[in-house]
């Protein structure tokens, strides 16, 4: 592995995520490249998804090149740092299916009709994530990939509340149309940027959903081996912006809700406790990829 390939790859993640950048310099070592490799993987998969112009196409060549990786005969630069990830850390192979399955499910307008299917696009786009990561902070056993695979969902639940009003922009609705209905919330409020009792009302319930999960991904730390504080602080970041979307009275349809310089400095301390406290791991919920699409 020539050390060429690094600058692009951590170039993807500057560009993109001060979340996960952050999170991954609380990393070291073969296991900071590592996790850089998957996240540069990931976003140029939901780059291909999202800018080009013919995205069905170019998710299944990303798919060749994932591919390209796993079989030892990669080209791209960051190609060739996920085989060197790969080869080192037993990342699912079909993680990465999951997510393209996920990538294709964001072309054209997207509707979700139920909770449920709100909660398996969350896994592949996100708790797959978790799953790829897991291995390489030395995080093994069902217990440890059901903790892994609810952060990665809280973490993107998280994102389709603070992304309400750029998704509608491109004909995206990810908030499920059972519970908009329940709480009397219709598309043209979402256009119009009522956010009455009823839409805070759904805000609160996806939120509380969102929270729930965190704590299982949060109270499977004792699982991971390797780089606790890291996975803590990207958790406790992105909890954070729950936190700011209710201070903004869940104004996220003209705006977008992002934690302060200085919060995330202090989040950084809830982060080392979050690692060193001492508790029991989380009760057994066996979870495979294949049983991963339903609600957990």
């Amino acid at each position: 592995m020539t050390a060429d390939v690094w600058p692009q790859v951590s170039g993807v993640i500057r560009e993109h995520s001060t979340t996960f950048w952050l999170g991954t310099c609380l990393m070291s070592g073969d296991r900071r490249r590592a996790v850089r490799a998957i996240y540069a993987a990931c976003r140029i998969g939901d780059d291909a998804a999202d800018l080009h112009a013919r995205p069905r196409e170019a998710v299944a060549h990303w798919q060749t090149r994932i591919e390209r990786a796993y079989l030892g005969r990669p080209v791209e630069p960051w190609e060739r740092a996920l085989a060197w990830t790969v080869r080192r850390y037993e990342v699912p192979r079909q993680a990465f299916d999951a997510l393209a399955d996920g990538f294709r499910s964001d072309l054209g307008p997207v509707r979700m009709a139920t909770l449920d299917d709100l909660d398996r696009y969350c896994f592949q786009v996100a708790g797959a994530v978790g799953l790829m990561i897991a291995p390489v902070c030395d995080a093994a056993g069902p217990d440890a990939h059901h903790a892994a695979d609810q952060l990665g969902r809280a973490m993107q639940l998280t994102n389709c509340l603070r992304d309400v009003g750029e998704d509608l922009a491109r004909d995206r609705v990810y908030l499920p149309a059972d519970l908009m209905a329940a709480n009397g919330v219709t598309v043209d409020d979402l256009r119009a940027d009522r956010r009455g009792p009823g839409y805070r009302r759904l805000m609160e319930d996806l939120a509380h959903d969102a929270e729930q999960r965190y704590a299982v991904g949060l109270a499977g730390l004792p699982h991971l081996r390797h780089h606790r504080t890291a996975i803590a602080y990207a958790a406790v970041q992105y909890r954070g912006i729950l936190d700011e979307l209710r201070a903004s009275g869940w104004d996220n349809l003209r705006a977008r809700a992002v934690v302060p310089p200085r919060r995330r400095a202090s989040l950084l301390a809830t982060a080392h406790v979050a690692a060193r406290a001492v508790s029991s791991p989380p009760t057994h919920h066996p979870l495979a990829l294949d049983r991963a699409g339903g609600r957990g």
